[in-house]
């Protein structure tokens, strides 16, 4: 695909920011926090990292994107549209009966879906073991993300997969660690720490990079750089706020699982959350538009 300029991205992903939300609320259920978090890395991914072609998703060629936290499925689903997978309105069947769309993905319903996901934990030794296949049995050239939560390294098996990643050097993988701080109780500092997390895995023999997740161009430096290191595999820490972009929703583990018209009531009644949400979004997307490109 056509690579997008840094203008063009930040107005994409403010665009899937808003369309995931639209999906939600017809849905009545789903997250909300995560995927507006991670919305500037999936439109990075999608639109100026990954090789990968809409119209032949199973091209073999293409990149991998592995998404271990499969709750945050909105925000991949749009930006998926957006890159011309399915149609944009198909976005309104999320999580209805029989839809491609499912609250987790499904590999066998949705062209260009890797893996299905659901239980956390298991992505990152999905993704190692197909860059294992890539790297030291089929010997090509394409590569594997791996999208995770930090609240899923509470799970035994991701430190099994960075274990084994290490082992093999597989330099065809990076990690991006969705490091929001939150989870669906509360603080992951309180539920269960995870600092210091850079240090951990470097420990394991990781290549390491701590970004501003909402930094495009940190983002698709970082991949960069994790492309340019050899015989290690690379973790992204995207440092995110979760609800980017929403200001009744940042920062608020309450708003992990529930979408516009079922959050907290406190500052938005129920009945005006995606009324609010999409006028906040659209006032972001005109200071974008007017800022000089860069």
């Amino acid at each position: 695909m056509k690579q997008l300029s840094i203008k063009e991205l930040e107005l994409k992903a403010n665009d899937i920011r808003q369309d995931l939300l639209k999906a939600l609320t017809k849905a009545k259920s789903g997250h909300s926090g995560g995927p507006l978090g991670m919305a500037d890395v999936f439109c990075a991914l999608y639109f100026h990292i990954i090789k990968h072609d809409p119209k032949k998703p199973d091209w073999e060629e293409r990149d991998r994107i592995i998404l271990s936290n499969g709750h945050i499925c909105p925000v991949r689903y749009a930006a998926m549209a957006h890159a011309g997978y399915f149609p944009l309105a198909e976005l309104d069947t999320l999580r209805k009966f029989g839809t491609r769309l499912q609250g987790h993905p499904e590999r066998m319903r949705l062209p260009g879906v890797e893996t299905t996901s659901g239980p956390l934990g298991s992505g990152l030794s999905q993704a190692s073991g197909m860059a294992y296949v890539g790297k030291h049995i089929d010997k090509k050239k394409w590569r594997v993300y791996c999208l995770t939560s930090d609240g899923e390294h509470d799970e035994g098996n991701t430190w099994e997969a960075v274990l084994f990643a290490a082992k093999y050097r597989l330099d065809n993988l990076t990690q991006i660690i969705d490091r929001n701080n939150i989870q669906i109780d509360g603080n992951t500092e309180d539920i269960m720490p995870l600092n210091p997390l850079k240090e951990k895995y470097e420990a394991f023999n990781w290549n390491v990079i701590e970004i501003d997740g909402h930094n495009i161009e940190q983002i698709i430096d970082a991949c960069a750089q994790a492309q340019a290191t050899q015989n290690k595999p690379t973790l992204v820490v995207a440092n995110t706020i979760p609800g980017k972009g929403v200001s009744f929703m940042e920062n608020r583990y309450e708003w992990h699982g529930v979408p516009p018209g079922k959050g907290p009531e406190d500052t938005v009644p129920k009945e005006k959350q995606l009324e609010v949400a999409l006028q906040e979004l659209q006032t972001w997307r005109e200071e974008i538009e007017a800022s000089p490109e860069t």
